[in-house]
């Protein structure tokens, strides 16, 4: 149904403009609700926004000095180090503009435009790249406080409503700036603020238990300071080439095949994938004309991460689409999800009943529980031990695809069922503190969109209920 909305010449905001999509009632409707808070524009709240100057794909995923923060690092009110990439010192100290310091507010720049955290501190020596705008706060207002606002349901549509280009939408710094942002009492703030941080600490415990189940698996399998040894030339058999169907010279690259003889060289026993599959369902694509605003959120493999679903560019399907595919395609509290397309060996059991519907390029999976443990078995997956193995089955192609008939052959080491219990109950009490950061963020939103819907009063009651 098609929305209209009348708009004087008068109204066009300085004729800067004219796209009937940034008059949108719902935008006009947020705008309206905080101008009528105490509000203060954000340029009056920051010394300086900095889009960060480019640097050549120069980065590593080997450890080096500086960590280097790609817009899909940015997730809302936090940093999601799952991938990293580094630079070294030489090439930090070339672009010192986009280092981070403690209170920094970062914004996606191009692509997800909307999401933003800050920078704690945590870890040390983070350079932003390109795609992430720095604002640098002069402390009159919490940085904490004004990322939070910015990750309420008003802050993000306030973001979003300016951004500009159909492909590859993009924010300005001018336009951020020119943001306003309610300003609440002290008392108010300052509970806002230890939520944020609160919530940061149980994020970092959350992967310090998730490093500790990674270390302990890599430990056991004798792999603990194991980097596989890319070659420049090697040979491979004919008949080799035969066997696997495959001709290309990256899949005969020597490394992959390193770690499995590793493993066999450590007395660690192998199985395929298949031996403990009861069954395997691919996910499906009902197409982008199904796509909603709102809805029950349509899950693609840039939803899902090893710690779980994230909404980053989130997309939904109507009710009505949901309830007819939900019986075959929506993922229950168990499941084992893997993906097989673009970002393939992503795996990840289910921890609670969601409602929402996967998409073709995620696998459900049914594990046989007395063969092997679940969460176990993710961690191999998303372990070197797996990932060598993907990147061998999915190399050479441009959207990387990984075929159900690889994903059955893919080899996986059995340690003993205690070692494989230890390390689920870290994984275990991983998600566990990242369910509870959540849930503080979620309330420190909540109270921020209270104070600007209703009072300040309303809001203070209702973190002292549910914080």
């Amino acid at each position: 149904m098609a929305v209209f909305n009348v708009i004087k010449l008068s109204e066009l905001e300085g004729a800067k403009r004219l796209d009937a999509e940034y008059y949108k009632p719902e935008y006009l409707k947020v705008k309206q609700k905080l101008l009528q808070t105490k509000f203060v524009y954000f340029k009056d709240l920051v010394k300086e926004i900095i889009h960060p100057k480019e640097i050549k794909r120069e980065y590593e995923e080997e450890k080096q000095d500086y960590l280097f923060l790609l817009a899909q690092n940015v997730r809302p009110l936090m940093l999601d180090l799952s991938e990293k990439k580094y630079i070294s010192e030489e090439k930090a100290m070339q672009i010192p503009k986009n280092l981070l310091e403690k209170g920094d507010i970062l914004f996606i720049r191009t692509g997800a435009v909307g999401d933003s955290t800050v920078y704690t501190g945590e870890p040390p020596k983070v350079i932003a790249s390109a795609h992430i705008l720095i604002a640098k706060p002069n402390f009159r207002v919490s940085p904490y406080y004004l990322a939070v606002f910015f990750n309420t349901s008003f802050g993000k549509n306030f973001i979003i409503r300016g951004t500009y280009g159909a492909l590859q939408p993009e924010i300005a710094p001018n336009y951020i700036k020119n943001l306003p942002v309610p300003i609440f009492s002290r008392g108010l703030i300052i509970k806002i603020e230890k939520l944020f941080l609160k919530s940061q600490d149980l994020l970092q415990e959350s992967q310090n238990l998730y490093s500790q189940a990674e270390n302990l698996l890599l430990e056991e399998l004798g792999l603990k300071d194991f980097k596989p040894k890319y070659e420049k030339t090697y040979t491979a058999k004919l008949s080799d080439a035969f066997s696997a169907h495959r001709i290309d010279a990256e899949y005969f690259q020597p490394a992959y095949e390193e770690v499995i003889e590793k493993l066999r060289e450590n007395n660690i026993e192998l199985q395929p994938l298949r031996k403990f599959i009861l069954s395997i369902q691919k996910g499906i694509e009902p197409g982008s004309k199904n796509y909603r605003d709102e809805g029950k959120p349509f899950i693609r493999v840039s939803n899902l991460s090893k710690y779980g679903f994230t909404d980053r560019d989130q997309k939904y399907l109507s009710e009505e689409l949901y309830q007819q595919l939900r019986e075959t395609y929506e993922p229950k509290q168990g499941d084992f999800l893997l993906t097989k397309d673009a970002t393939p060996g992503i795996a990840y059991v289910v921890k609670e009943q969601i409602e929402g519907i996967i998409s073709s390029g995620i696998l459900r999976l049914q594990i046989n529980d007395s063969e092997i443990n679940k969460e176990y078995l993710a961690l191999c997956i998303n372990s070197i031990v797996g990932k060598m193995q993907v990147e061998r089955d999915c190399g050479g192609s441009v959207i990387l695809h990984w075929k159900p008939e690889q994903v059955k052959r893919l080899q996986i080491p059995l340690l003993p069922l205690s070692i494989q219990q230890e390390i689920a109950s870290l994984v275990q009490q991983s998600h566990e503190a990242r369910k509870k950061a959540k849930e503080l963020l979620e309330i420190a939103k909540r109270a921020v969109e209270i104070a600007i819907e209703n009072s300040e009063a309303k809001a203070l009651d209702y973190i002292s209920k549910h914080a």
